[in-house]
């Protein structure tokens, strides 16, 4: 099935993966009221990025919006068009905490202010090359909301790339993003559906952009389209997930000296790639489980090309590891089938500056991630993944077991390291606490400028 993407009505963050591209992004979330705000929103509208090939060469900033269920409303969405829209959006992330496992100090009473509490209605993504550029935009941005009646900021979020495309607990970040037919399909190998005979084949772009046939369509006989929002806002849409996530960096710095005194092996960087299910450079330990590669190129065609099927028991990448249980492949069996529909396109940024190499006590400094997915379904991918797969191993024969990286509010996060005696990594506090999140909408180049007319009754 050969399908056609409308780039010029898809907005660019989606398809394209800017923070590789940009080093600095600020994600500004702007409260509206009544009709006036509209005049404002129409305004931003015509400065929207879209996917369009870059003609020109690569623009100095970028500019993205979403909105939340409660921003749709404000901006005068009628409500039969909201009832349209998923459940669990409509519902926002702050009520779905129990699902996602965000309790004790991720729970949502203890989230940022401006975040989960119904004052975020739309998010601006900006994204640019220098920090000058950067303030530039934002200082018309924020020019623009003060100058418009009945909008103000609800809160700024700054996040930055870190040298080597790393997070902080040093690992490189970003890989294995999905194939998407008409769009990314050079990424098959390793990126797509695993096929019999060591093939791969790029997934359906109805699984990320709305009004474009999904998995299932492929295989059904009336070719009906995935659900989406009524006209005009489904076509050319997508959902987006928006968590700013904490990491203890000494914590875990901590953990992982005094489990690899414990451990037979002994190294400290092999222990936490075994966690991690890749060494810090993005080797994965499915092809090289001993040592990383030293040619290993995140961009080269095939370099995310393995799968778990034939380590079921979990002797090369442990079963719990944190990238096989967030995409376990061909590991369910079935030839990854029973995977495939749980992916998302994955945007994180970093914020706050690294803990110094060898620190292990905490500076007090607030540093993270701001993790960020695009998905057709909230509740089939990120939640399907988040909850089941994350918060909960059982699929994975490994019971209750949470996914160690992310922890347990409880303190009853554990791991298995599989190997001729096994290895326990004892019960430990999480290493990443949830600060806040949004479910939001990102609308096509079209509905946006709808919205902005008042006439999506």
């Amino acid at each position: 099935m050969t399908v056609a993407l409308d780039l010029a009505d898809i907005q660019g963050d989606i398809l394209r993966a800017y923070g590789n591209a940009y080093d600095c992004t600020t994600y500004v979330f702007v409260h509206v009221g009544g009709d006036a705000a509209r005049e404002w929103f129409g305004e931003l509208v015509e400065h929207v990025t879209t996917a369009e090939p870059w003609a020109a060469g690569k623009p100095e900033t970028t500019l993205n919006v979403a909105l939340t269920a409660a921003g749709l409303d404000a901006l005068g969405v009628g409500a039969d068009v909201l009832d349209s829209f998923s459940f669990e959006f409509r519902a926002g992330m702050a009520s779905r905490a129990a699902a996602l496992g965000d309790a004790g100090p991720s729970a949502p009473d203890a989230w940022e202010p401006g975040l989960g509490d119904g004052s975020a209605h739309v998010l601006l993504v900006v994204n640019a090359q220098t920090p000058e550029q950067l303030e530039y935009a934002l200082g018309k941005l924020r020019a623009a909301v003060a100058a418009a009646t009945g909008v103000k900021i609800a809160g700024e979020h700054d996040a930055r790339l870190l040298g080597g495309a790393r997070e902080h607990f040093g690992f490189a970040d970003g890989m294995a993003q999905p194939a998407i037919q008409g769009a990314t399909e050079e990424k098959a190998r390793g990126g797509g559906v695993p096929q019999p005979h060591g093939m791969w084949r790029s997934l359906a772009p109805g699984e990320f952009i709305l009004g474009y046939p999904d998995e299932d369509t492929m295989t059904d006989a009336a070719r009906r389209l995935p659900p989406a929002p009524a006209d005009p806002l489904g076509a050319n849409g997508t959902y987006m997930v928006w968590r700013k996530l904490h990491q203890d960096v000494a914590l875990f710095r901590r953990a992982l000296r005094a489990a690899a005194a414990r451990w037979g092996d002994g190294d400290e960087h092999k222990l936490a790639a075994k966690i991690v299910g890749r060494w810090q450079d993005g080797t994965p330990l499915a092809k090289h489980p001993d040592a990383p590669d030293p040619s290993f190129d995140p961009s080269a065609h095939g370099a995310n090309d393995f799968r778990y099927g034939d380590d079921l028991g979990g002797r090369r990448c442990p079963v719990g590891a944190h990238i096989r249980r967030s995409n376990p492949r061909d590991a369910l069996g079935h030839e990854g089938t029973l995977s495939m529909r749980h992916r998302m396109i994955r945007r994180g940024m970093p914020y706050g500056p690294p803990l110094p190499e060898g620190v292990t006590e905490d500076d007090g400094t607030a540093r993270g991630l701001i993790f960020v997915s695009f998905q057709a379904s909230i509740a089939r991918q990120f939640e399907g993944v988040q909850g089941p797969w994350l918060a909960d191993g059982n699929i994975f024969g490994l019971g209750h077991d949470r996914d160690y990286l992310l922890g347990d509010a409880s303190g009853g996060g554990k791991m298995t390291i599989q190997g001729r005696r096994p290895f326990f990594l004892a019960p430990q506090q999480p290493f990443v606490t949830t600060r806040g999140g949004e479910y939001l909408f990102v609308p096509g180049i079209a509905a946006l400028r709808a919205i902005a007319d008042g006439g999506v009754r």
